[in-house]
């Protein structure tokens, strides 16, 4: 077919002419790009058919003459947030973005899951610097999320996977077309943070990985929620990103009634706004259902069996982790006595030591002090253990951005700036107006790069003595992870 297709734009050129080097020939059809300092850029090109609403995604036809790549296309239903303002209605949304370097020859390959679950779109990252410095072909992409993605009702195939699905179209794609644009298939590295991130450690537990190395940055794969510690008077869950295929076909049973439908067809025929308008926690994050088609079992559970692709990892969190929930969602001020019921709350059998541990007269704020006490037991101890299961298997290599100058939200107080939440992918997706630490982006641009393309980022492994790589401008090098973020108190 991609044959076919080549010929098809060689004879659109007229015999002899040259094809243009902006015009790829995909297995759907011929896409035109757009050549820019030394790359090429390839937006909206359609990885797969409009999706019918809680349906697998599906193939799209292929069309005739020259498709424009030159603008995005929509990202999927969202309704924003606080910290990003977006918005969409369009369910036709699974559009692919490709920015590389050539079309010939066969580059390492770097497909990116953008994070949240419920807001984002693949072109808000700029891949021209990653693309054109470390010499590989970049892939991002849209996947739908929310009530969109992670939706259920008993009897309905794939509940709580949709998004997991669009993922591993996307994927499916890239195996089949990437060649057309100077990629290799055979050397894909899949990389994500946050609700990216965990998706991509789903990928590695559920069907055989299309990719053949991965990047997790702040994946919350192992982490709980104790009492209050995203949101105020939220509950303690026994897992942020995953739930049993059948609660979320229970929550789709309340949610359906609560719309005054009966069935899955009523649901399909409401407008989008009327779903997005649902107050329910799916359109502010998204649920990942497991024991359905794509994950048989609470993935932590796969992870101690050792029940995941042998591949090489990079995997890592951010120096401060939880200041951008706390700075996020606790605005008001936070004394002293606040911050010792939120510990008695959450912690209720170890509130008197963990402020032994963590008095708040040795942080400049309560909100510093609450927020130190999360980032370790919530995101470290979760990350490290993840770190070690990997590494029972795998070649792990582990990391830790550490710029605390890498995060300054003006409407954070000073000492909740730092090194925040994904606040590290600003520097391996720069974009014209970085004004943030140009040599440890051009470092991590050069590390991830060589991961992709060697499978090593230069360092030890985990596994040889809990290796832990810093990354902060002039401090590149080993950190001790585990006393760094007191886990010896924690275990």
């Amino acid at each position: 077919m991609l044959v076919l297709a080549a010929a098809l734009v060689i004879s659109a050129c007229g015999k002899g002419d040259a094809v243009p080097s902006n015009v790829v020939a995909t297995d759907t059809g011929q896409v035109r790009g757009e050549q820019r300092d030394g790359h090429l850029v390839f937006q909206g090109i359609p990885y797969a058919a409009k999706p019918e609403r809680w349906k697998p995604p599906v193939k799209r036809e292929a069309w005739t003459g020259v498709k424009d790549a030159l603008q995005p296309g929509s990202p999927c239903p969202q309704v924003g947030s606080s910290y990003a303002a977006t918005a969409s209605t369009d369910e036709d949304c699974l559009f692919a973005n490709v920015t590389t370097p050539g079309t010939s020859g066969r580059k390492p390959v770097m497909v990116w899951v953008h994070g949240d679950g419920a807001v984002g779109a693949g072109h808000y990252f700029n891949a021209e610097r990653l693309a054109r410095q470390g010499d590989v072909v970049v892939v991002t992409f849209n996947y739908r999320m929310g009530v969109f993605g992670g939706f259920g009702l008993p009897g309905l195939a794939h509940s709580g996977e949709f998004g997991l699905l669009d993922q591993r179209a996307a994927l499916e794609w890239v195996q089949r077309n990437i060649a057309a644009f100077g990629g290799d298939p055979g050397n894909v590295t899949l990389f994500g943070v946050s609700f990216g991130a965990t998706a991509v450690g789903a990928h590695l537990i559920g069907q055989k990985p299309l990719f053949h190395k991965a990047v997790m940055h702040s994946s919350f794969t192992l982490v709980d929620v104790p009492k209050g510690a995203w949101y105020p008077d939220l509950e303690a869950l026994p897992s942020l990103a995953w739930r049993p295929v059948a609660e979320i076909q229970e929550i789709g049973t309340m949610i359906t009634r609560e719309l005054g439908c009966a069935d899955v067809e009523c649901l399909r025929q409401l407008p989008v706004e009327k779903l997005l308008e649902y107050p329910q926690i799916m359109n502010i994050f998204q649920p990942v259902g497991y024991g359905g088609s794509m994950l048989p079992r609470l993935p932590g559970e796969s992870l101690e069996a050792g029940e995941f692709a042998n591949v090489p990892i990079l995997v890592g969190a951010t120096r401060d982790e939880h200041n951008s929930f706390v700075g996020l969602f606790r605005p008001d001020p936070m004394s002293a006595e606040d911050y010792s019921r939120l510990v008695r709350e959450a912690f209720p059998d170890r509130a008197a030591q963990i402020e032994r541990e963590y008095p708040v007269s040795a942080y400049a704020s309560p909100k510093q002090a609450w927020a130190t006490v999360l980032t370790d037991r919530v995101w470290a101890r979760a990350t490290f253990k993840q770190n070690a299961l990997y590494a029972q298997k795998a070649p792990v290599y582990a990391f830790e951005f550490a710029d605390r100058n890498a995060a300054t939200n003006p409407e954070f107080p000073k000492e909740l700036h730092g090194a925040n939440h994904s606040s590290d992918i600003d520097y391996l997706f720069p974009d014209g107006d970085f004004a943030k630490d140009r040599g440890l982006s051009d470092h991590m641009i050069k590390v991830w790069t060589d991961f992709a393309r060697t499978g090593s980022p230069g360092w030890a492994k985990f596994s040889e003595g809990q290796y832990v790589q810093s990354l902060a401008p002039g401090a590149i090098g080993p950190v001790d992870y585990a006393a760094e973020h007191k886990l010896g108190f924690w275990n």
